[in-house]
């Protein structure tokens, strides 16, 4: 069966979401005066993925939603019982240096220009709807993509099965017909591949790093680029995912 569609993880596949929360969480650390407070930067930003871990968490198990997540964020970091308004002032000068911040990978943009002729793209993320279609927009690639889907419209987050079959639902293809590109081994390409996609793991750390090859499951295609994705997908075009990927 034919392969027509890509669907994207954004965060971290497509956006330097580390690179732009890193610099953006110090720039916010160190204007709040807080920085004082730590050993050093790199403590202050443990504690401040930390932070985000556990109230992303939260929102992904649907306790509670995209704004009240921020809100816990500002209030765990700083230990303190904010008001919603002061909740979100806080949280909002943050956004502001994290935006200013915001790039793509460097080989995003040429690897949506060359699938663009090969297959239809889509975006399926943990994210709110509202946060990845702003971002999108921001960074000059919503053009690209058919759908934007998130977790908080679909009512499943990433790994769960429906998740992805949601965003198959949507660009009305069997998952068969779909690969999901992600850089999240678990959350993203296994995910994917027990949903019935083909499954592309970006491992830009790993390929660094020369992982070895038995490292990688069953059913899953590594690649340590983008630029390594359209002649991935050029090979599945006729074949199916099945074919290729175990």
């Amino acid at each position: 069966m034919t392969i027509e569609a890509v669907l994207w993880d954004v965060d971290d596949t497509l956006f330097d979401y580390t690179g732009s929360d890193r610099a953006g969480a110090l720039r916010h650390i160190e204007a709040e005066g807080l920085l004082g407070g730590y050993p050093d930067a790199e403590c202050a930003l443990g504690r401040w993925r930390e932070c985000m871990e556990v109230a992303f968490g939260r929102f992904l198990s649907g306790e509670l939603g995209f704004l009240e997540h921020r809100r816990e964020r500002a209030r765990t970091f700083l230990g303190e019982a904010l008001s919603d308004d002061e909740a979100d002032a806080w949280f909002g000068r943050y956004v502001a240096l994290y935006e200013a911040a915001w790039t793509l990978f460097p080989d995003s943009v040429q690897a949506l220009t060359d699938l663009a002729p090969l297959a239809r793209q889509g975006v399926l993320s943990n994210s709110s709807v509202r946060n990845q279609e702003r971002k999108l927009r921001a960074l000059g690639i919503r053009d690209h993509f058919e759908v934007v889907l998130c977790a908080d419209g679909v009512g499943h987050a990433k790994p769960a099965a429906e998740a992805f079959l949601a965003a198959c639902d949507a660009m009305e293809l069997a998952p068969e017909r779909v690969v999901y590109v992600g850089d999240k081994l678990d959350v993203d390409a296994i995910g994917a591949r027990d949903a019935g996609l083909g499954a592309v793991w970006v491992d830009r750390v790993g390929a660094e790093a020369e992982t070895p090859e038995e490292d990688v499951p069953d059913g899953v295609a590594r690649i340590g680029s983008l630029a390594e994705l359209p002649g991935l997908v050029r090979g599945l075009i006729g074949f199916g995912a099945s074919s290729t990927f175990g």
